[in-house]
């Protein structure tokens, strides 16, 4: 058993040593990264060399990740799907057998175990771990290292990747502010009008453009509008068309030519000509004022694209500091409400909330994360929330709502704009991004795949601190009893200790314990260490620390209690330990007291606890020592 657990501990630290590895040193290369990663696995196993292949799906072959030229030396940098071997669970390969795995190009090992990462069912690579001499490993640790390695993979491929897609934003904004810096529409179209009334001064000339693209009321536009019978209307069909048409008006003794003002990507308006008592436009003249309309045509498209670059701009700067602000050391709360402030101001939105649903098949169960608006913790959000997630689906699809009421039917909802988008990232969270305005069709459809782009880059760095939270959270705490662990509980002591005036430490100990282990076995045994610990944990409560000190040892810290009350909880444990636990065991404690007038250190409490509890279980078990006092006197 103390072999298991030290492997698991050992697990613990590596998972811990990895999550830090990627997390910390974003500056170092992807292939740095995977190197320390399989140092870490060949330490951990004590083994003569570890590396990583990591499967190309474009290519179809492994390739060897790594920094170190003598490992490319030594091992083949790519290879075919064919020369991973085994199953998920066939990890061990015998290299002095006839059939050799060619990954090594030497035979220098004589064992080899080879750890797939296997992510949905598909494998994503494998780890090999080369030995010079015979080891034997448990199944259980190879499974579980496998599934870390397979997690560390993961997590990094999705930091990395989230880092190389900052800064291909961040390059892109540089580049495009530089190209759309100089963009004069207006210019370009006066020049366009003047040049033609120079070359055709007899002529009259009108920009038909479907859209407002000059405030300059000198120019000579006009709004390009659709009737109902566009088919025999020409300015409309060769817009529509994207075709040069003439049209003959003999009874005004006029011809007028429409040509359409065409970019690379599509028309904005026509060029209308009118050409007073001439019934025909000669080719040459079509021609030029075909070269004229499409340079209007791209003047027009770059100013529009100037304007969506600039408003593009402003978006990428956007999520670039929202990236960047998302990847710096903030707690899960703070970026939920550094998240929460920035889609407000953004957006100018009434309400923003994120949501965790707890139950991937129940979308009312579902918590809300600190940070959020208020709103969304109130009664009122419920039963819009349950209506979002209805509307959003199974597949919790990205949900663009322009006026509630007229899509529900009504209803007494204060907002009218929503958009909601998923927050998915892999098996660690399931969630929804709401955005409320209380003014129907407030939000833009630009605004809304605005919006997705940020909580897609949001969603990784909070997933991450998820993570890390719970790693803490983990360090803290003991695995098995979910009690605090003993390093916490040391921690915790010196800052009594410094502060309080007076404290108690409790040592306790189940009796006969080898007895249940050979008894009724390990797992049993286990059981009811967490039976007694979940006792412990009940009665203590609010007024103290109740931690695993090892193995079978459980303690117990209460400050500020007097003397009396801290026996009297000790004696209450013991009995009720009693009676809760199956098979039934009892206790034995010892305590040790202190006041601000000797104010001991915490070594030599725990001493005196532990004295204490030696006392109580030779002279019968089952029973409470105070640190000092003699076997069956009391002090009350």
């Amino acid at each position: 058993m103390g072999a298991n657990k030290q492997k698991n501990k050992d697990l613990n630290q590596l998972r811990s040593d990895m999550f830090e590895l990627f997390t910390t040193n974003t500056n170092i290369s992807y292939s740095t990264c995977m190197t320390e990663a399989s140092n870490k696995v060949c330490s951990f196993l004590k083994a003569d060399v570890a590396v990583l292949y990591q499967l190309d799906e474009w290519k179809g072959r492994y390739h060897l990740i790594t920094d170190r030229e003598e490992m490319k030396q030594k091992f083949h940098e790519t290879l075919s799907l064919k020369d991973f071997r085994g199953t998920p669970r066939q990890y061990l390969f015998d290299l002095t057998s006839d059939e050799q795995l060619s990954i090594p190009k030497q035979k220098e090992y004589i064992q080899a175990y080879q750890l797939p990462l296997f992510s949905d069912e598909r494998c994503l690579g494998f780890m090999w771990v080369g030995f010079k001499e015979e080891i034997s490993l448990p199944l259980s640790l190879l499974d579980g290292l496998a599934l870390e390695i397979t997690r560390c993979v993961n997590h990094a491929v999705s930091c990395y990747a989230s880092i190389e897609e900052g800064q291909k934003y961040e390059l892109l904004y540089n580049v495009a502010a530089k190209f759309h810096s100089s963009i004069d529409m207006d210019g370009v179209l006066k020049e366009i009008i003047a040049t033609l009334r120079k070359i055709y001064p007899e002529f009259h000339y009108y920009l038909l453009l479907s859209q407002s693209y000059t405030s300059d009321s000198e120019l000579p536009v006009r709004e390009l509008t659709y009737e109902r019978d566009a088919s025999s209307k020409a300015s409309t069909h060769a817009f529509l068309t994207g075709e040069v048409q003439i049209e003959e008006r003999k009874s005004e003794m006029q011809s007028f030519l429409y040509a359409p003002l065409k970019g690379k990507q599509g028309i904005y308006g026509v060029l209308e000509v009118a050409a007073p008592s001439y019934l025909y436009f000669p080719q040459k003249d079509i021609d030029f004022f075909v070269l004229i309309s499409n340079t209007a045509g791209k003047a027009l498209e770059n100013a529009k694209l100037y304007m969506q670059s600039r408003s593009l701009i402003d978006d990428l700067q956007l999520i670039n500091e929202t990236a960047h602000k998302l990847n710096s050391n903030m707690r899960l709360t703070e970026k939920i409400s550094y998240m929460a402030s920035q889609i407000k101001t953004s957006f100018q939105a009434d309400e923003v909330g994120f949501l965790i649903f707890n139950n991937e098949n129940d979308k009312q169960a579902y918590s809300v994360l600190d940070g959020s608006s208020p709103f969304f913790i109130s009664e009122r959000a419920e039963h819009l929330i349950y209506e979002i997630s209805r509307m959003s689906g199974k597949t919790q699809e990205p949900l663009f709502v322009g006026d509630y009421a007229a899509k529900t039917g009504g209803g007494e909802c204060p907002y009218q704009s929503i958009m909601a988008v998923p927050m998915m990232a892999h098996d660690q969270l399931n969630g929804l991004a709401v955005v409320f305005k209380k003014t129907p069709y407030f939000f833009s459809f630009d605004s809304f795949k605005l919006l997705q782009s940020l909580v897609h880059h949001s969603t990784l760095a909070f997933a991450n601190s998820m993570l890390r939270e719970e790693l803490e959270k983990t360090i803290i705490t003991d695995y098995l009893t979910k009690l605090h662990s003993r390093n916490y509980l040391d921690k915790c002591m010196d800052k009594y200790l410094e502060q309080d005036e007076l404290g108690h430490f409790i040592l306790i100990d189940i009796d006969n314990f080898k007895k249940v282990n050979d008894t009724y076995g390990h797992q049993v045994g286990d059981a009811v260490i967490t039976q007694v610990a979940q006792s412990i944990k009940k009665i203590v409560g609010e007024q103290g620390l109740a931690a695993r000190w090892g193995g079978e040892e459980l303690a117990v810290y209460l400050p500020s209690l007097s003397i009396e009350k801290a026996y009297e909880m000790t004696d209450y444990i013991r009995e009720e330990i009693s009676v809760v636990t199956n098979p039934s065991v009892t206790v034995s404690c010892g305590i040790s007291s202190w006041t601000a007038e000797n104010r001991p250190e915490s070594q030599r409490i725990v001493q005196q606890a532990d004295d204490a509890l030696y006392t109580a279980k030779g002279s019968g078990k089952n029973q409470i020592i105070m640190a000092g006092q003699a076997p069956g006197s009391f002090i009350f």
